[in-house]
């Protein structure tokens, strides 16, 4: 007899042991019938994983995680929603066990296949097994330092770093009355290539959900612009406002525009950035997996959306627009190199003798080059020795990547350095960057104050880490430098300071208008400024003995080379009557 068949006495039964029996009852379906209980499951689940969708935006494609995650959710409310209409009508809880596993059966086969494969492709993107694929996520060459970094001119190093550029917003966005109680300036600004210069574009968010209610008809009317090299700010206010960003509230927000328009694309990185007519543009990183399921990160091409009418276009990594500057963030590229450098060599060797294994130093910078922006960080051994062995270039647009061998300090070590030679002001370094000047690896850095303003510059030798130059102006810091050098004699005596290579010798004739001077050093420098002119030029009384002789009113001819500073030292000074 099966176990669930009962005995049960009913009414007028006889004690004496007449009775009647029956089989075990069925549980008892609820009214509906069975197509109702699952097609009513089915609607409610699809609401509430709309509801998900909508709020969480995960991409459905099969190296996300996310969307295993959103399958087995999914299968968990349908199963819940069916046990709860079916209700407890069995004799036992074994039997109203068996029935609910025979009716769930699908969902729990589906549970299990998706722990299954996420398991399996997470275990194929396993190093120890993959250590080779994953050194080559990002194929380096090998760069010659002396000929392509001597390239880079002063006109294409940026002088601020982003906190500092984050600083001039701020400042800039609190003198507009009008946009400084509506709207914030966000610190995720990247650094671009626009019209030959590197600048930063800080985009503006709504500050809250009552101010976005206020403007979401004509959206967010501005962005600001910071010249990296001038530190000059500007605030370009557009004829159409701003309509589709991080901080707009449901279809109009960026993340949720772009999930709608491409459901199965996984974004690593969403950049504000302008094109060469300063129409505002979001940048999505299309994100792929190269190793197993999960692993090995790469992108392999991005999306434009047009902030403004929030049109997009998806371009393959070979045909994103030249004006286009980031498309590799800064994390993915670190990180590519980092698996480059640990296990090129294999995965034993990264834990075992660890011969030639090299990582990125902690920090990294920017550099404006080929009309484009290069990512620039230091190498140095795992083992931590406080010393680069070299640094690489890597282009945000199209990883194209170059390794140059430079043994020296580490940026950190230079950064301490500098900071020692300013000590009495308490200035902070910026991150260094590595160039070329006067023939020599240097780190170039700028110093700031306490209220992330750039004071001053300065350049260290990286053999030589002890040799530091500090000037108010570039050229005045290369001027320093240059003289270090020759009287360490890294230099001989009769070699001459180079230029700038991008800078043209210019001249200009005029009046003077205003004479200031300083003692700097023990030598007398005169700053002249001439009649309609807004700069300086600097004169050393020791190069110029005739400056001392200078009256407001002179006549005089200026040769200079181009530059973008308010102080530019004089090449040439002739007094003209």
């Amino acid at each position: 007899m099966d176990m669930f068949d009962f005995k049960m006495y009913g009414p007028g039964m006889h004690m004496g042991g007449q009775h009647k029996t029956r089989s075990a009852r069925q549980p008892k379906a609820p009214k509906g019938g069975p197509v109702t209980r699952v097609l009513l499951s089915l609607l409610i689940t699809l609401i509430i994983g709309g509801i998900y969708f909508y709020v969480k935006l995960p991409a459905l494609n099969i190296h996300n995680e996310g969307f295993y995650t959103f399958i087995i959710l999914l299968c968990v409310i349908f199963s819940a929603l069916m046990i709860l209409l079916q209700g407890f009508r069995a004799d036992s809880v074994m039997e109203y066990v068996r029935y609910t596993r025979k009716k769930l059966a699908i969902p729990f086969i589906i549970v299990v296949l998706a722990i299954l494969v996420a398991l399996a492709g997470t275990a194929a993107g396993w190093v120890v097994f993959r250590a080779k694929a994953y050194s080559k996520l990002m194929p380096m060459s090998t760069g010659d330092f002396a000929s392509e970094v001597s390239e880079i001119g002063w006109s294409q190093i940026p002088l601020l770093d982003e906190d500092s550029a984050n600083n001039l917003a701020n400042r800039k966005l609190g003198e507009l009355s009008d946009l400084v109680s509506q709207f914030e300036v966000d610190h995720s600004s990247a650094q671009i290539n626009y019209q030959g210069n590197p600048v930063r574009v800080n985009y503006l968010n709504y500050s809250d959900f009552f101010k976005w209610w206020n403007n979401r008809k004509d959206g967010i009317p501005a962005y600001i612009r910071i010249d990296m090299r001038t530190q000059d700010v500007d605030v370009v206010r557009l004829d159409e406002g701003i309509k589709y960003s991080p901080s707009e509230y449901f279809n109009r927000n960026l993340l949720r525009h772009l999930r709608f328009h491409y459901p199965t694309l996984m974004f690593d990185d969403v950049n504000f950035e302008i094109d060469d007519e300063g129409t505002p543009y979001w940048i999505a990183s299309v994100m792929v997996k190269r190793i197993g399921l999960f692993n090995g990160s790469d992108i392999s091409g991005a999306v434009l959306v047009n902030a403004v009418t929030g049109e997009t276009q998806y371009y393959s990594i070979e045909d994103v627009p030249s004006w286009v500057d980031r498309v590799y963030s800064s994390s993915m590229i670190i990180e590519q190199y980092d698996y480059y450098g640990v296990y090129h060599n294999g995965f034993l060797n990264s834990i075992f003798g660890q011969k030639d294994c090299t990582e990125t130093t902690d920090g990294f910078n920017f550099i404006a080059q080929d009309d484009d922006v290069w990512l620039y960080t230091g190498i140095t051994s795992v083992t931590g020795d406080r010393g680069n062995i070299g640094f690489i270039l890597v282009n945000q647009r199209t990883k194209e990547a170059r390794y140059y061998s430079c043994a020296g300090a580490e940026e950190y070590s230079a950064a301490s350095s500098a900071e020692g030679a300013v000590q009495q002001f308490s200035y902070r370094a910026t991150f260094p960057l590595l160039l070329n000047i006067s023939d020599q690896p240097t780190y170039f850095m700028a110093l700031k104050d306490a209220a992330g303003l750039v004071k001053m510059y300065a350049m260290v030798n990286v053999q030589q880490y002890q040799i530091v130059a500090t000037g108010s102006s570039v050229s005045d810091c290369q001027q320093k430098y240059h003289a270090l050098l020759v009287e360490n004699q890294i230099l001989p005596d009769e070699e001459e300071l180079k230029a700038d290579p991008d800078a043209e010798l210019l001249e200009i004739s005029g009046k003077i208008e205003e004479i200031r001077c300083a003692d700097i050093d023990g030598n007398t420098i005169y700053y002249l400024r001439l009649e309609k002119g807004d700069v300086y030029y600097t004169v050393s009384a020791k190069d110029y003995p005739l400056a001392v002789i200078l009256n407001e009113g002179d006549s005089v001819a200026i040769s200079y080379y181009a530059s973008d500073e308010m102080l530019i030292e004089a090449e040439k000074l002739d007094i003209r009557s």
